[in-house]
């Protein structure tokens, strides 16, 4: 998606030798009409598939999917990063090790919002070490739901995840991909 490599260009920040703020737009200030055109795009790379539901991670994959949810004309749902009096008691769980946050936690998904019917479409805003995702591939498996797809708005290529992911035999597309993010000039694949 040409737009979002060029909105990276213009308003991402590269800090450290891997991590790319792009929190002016995605994922702290959000652009509604930008993420509708994220959302316009993962409809059209994906319009092959049956879905019946997205599953995004809480906080920073929530815009994109329901603006992708808009497009599919299919309900969200997001697995929460902490359990609260207000989610079910029977949930679907996940593991992940947050990066950013140097921790492991669970993300959980109400029995409720996924079953074995769904045709689940998997999208969220980074793939860089692949925990998230992985995390979220647990909920599905565990709730007997069809993966039908997964989506990032940006694929860290020079990070393992992806390369992990791929090699269990997941198939994953990003909007962008990016090689490397040396000096902080950005590379897109």
């Amino acid at each position: 998606m040409e737009a979002l490599k060029e909105k990276i260009r213009q308003e991402g920040r590269v800090l450290g030798g891997s991590v790319l703020k792009v929190d002016s737009f995605l994922n702290h200030q959000l652009d509604p009409e930008f993420l509708n055109e994220i959302g316009k795009a993962f409809k059209e790379m994906f319009k092959e598939l049956k879905v019946t539901k997205i599953l995004t991670a809480e906080v920073s994959g929530i815009a994109i999917a329901v603006m992708a949810g808009l497009h599919f004309q299919v309900p969200v749902v997001f697995a929460k990063k902490t359990q609260s009096l207000n989610l079910d008691p029977e949930t679907y769980e996940g593991e992940v090790y947050s990066y950013t946050k140097q921790q492991h936690y669970k993300i959980r998904v109400s029995k409720r919002y996924l079953s074995n019917e769904d045709q689940v479409l998997i999208l969220d805003d980074f793939l860089a070490n692949g925990e998230a995702l992985k995390g979220l591939y647990q909920i599905v498996e565990a709730s007997g739901a069809n993966l039908v797809g997964t989506g990032v708005v940006i694929e860290k290529g020079f990070q393992e995840g992806g390369k992990k992911l791929r090699a269990e035999g997941r198939e994953i597309k990003a909007l962008a991909t990016i090689l490397s993010m040396d000096h902080g000039d950005i590379t897109f694949l």
